[in-house]
């Protein structure tokens, strides 16, 4: 942990918070641990929005609000935060107990986009806002300065796909599970009434998007 801090130059007041940030649930109840990272994402999903928008606000001073919050979406979405993790090489240090709760690949790709957000939140914590924007500064903004997209419509393309074929197109949902403030959706996609797809999001859009993308591979849809 400390080679980590080290590397974004934070001296922690409390390195304790940041050792939270890693725990996933699977690991604190093998561990029978009283804490988890999920606190520390709730927190960090919030000062991550606040901070993104704030910096296309003022980087794109004629873009009205609509505009301005597909710009943010693109930025903070899941396959972004799976990517700032695996470049800032947040996900090597996740602690979690796969073998015993059965954790697929795509939930540990899930996990990792959680604990950039709970490591931020770790950072607000302890370091306070201009230290956390310093980091998202540093890490971040060259992505939104390069219009690089992390966020494809996959729905769109499936609709499209529907409309061509005249067969339907639904969303059904799988399961949802987690506390008000931090859910996590888990939807199915019906193309012609037949499961094509699955997908797993902090809420329905997201899900419904990766639920899309997979029904895209396996129809092979251009």
């Amino acid at each position: 942990m400390e080679e980590l801090l080290e590397k974004f130059d934070i001296v922690p007041n409390n390195i304790n918070i940041f050792e939270i940030a890693f725990v996933h649930g699977s690991y604190s109840t093998s561990h029978d641990l009283e804490y988890d990272y999920e606190r520390l994402e709730f927190l960090g999903d919030s000062v991550l929005n606040l901070i993104v928008s704030d910096y296309i606000f003022n980087k794109c001073p004629k873009l009205e609000e609509g505009n301005l919050t597909k710009i943010r979406a693109n930025y903070v979405c899941q396959s972004a935060l799976i990517y700032y993790s695996k470049q800032l090489g947040l996900d090597k240090h996740i602690k979690v107990n796969d073998e015993e709760h059965n954790i697929t690949h795509n939930e540990i790709l899930s996990i990792s986009a959680d604990i950039f957000e709970s490591f931020l939140g770790a950072i607000y914590i302890d370091q306070g806002m201009n230290k956390a924007r310093e980091y998202l500064a540093n890490n971040i903004f060259q992505y939104i300065d390069e219009n690089k997209i992390f966020f494809y419509d996959y729905k769109s393309v499936v609709k499209e796909y529907g409309d061509a074929t005249e067969v339907n197109v639904d969303y059904e949902t799988v399961e949802e599970y987690g506390v008000p403030h931090d859910k996590t959706f888990v939807i199915r996609i019906l193309v012609d009434g037949e499961p094509c797809g699955q997908g797993k999001g902090k809420n329905k859009k997201e899900a419904e998007q990766l639920a899309a993308q997979q029904a895209i591979q396996k129809l092979h849809i251009n």
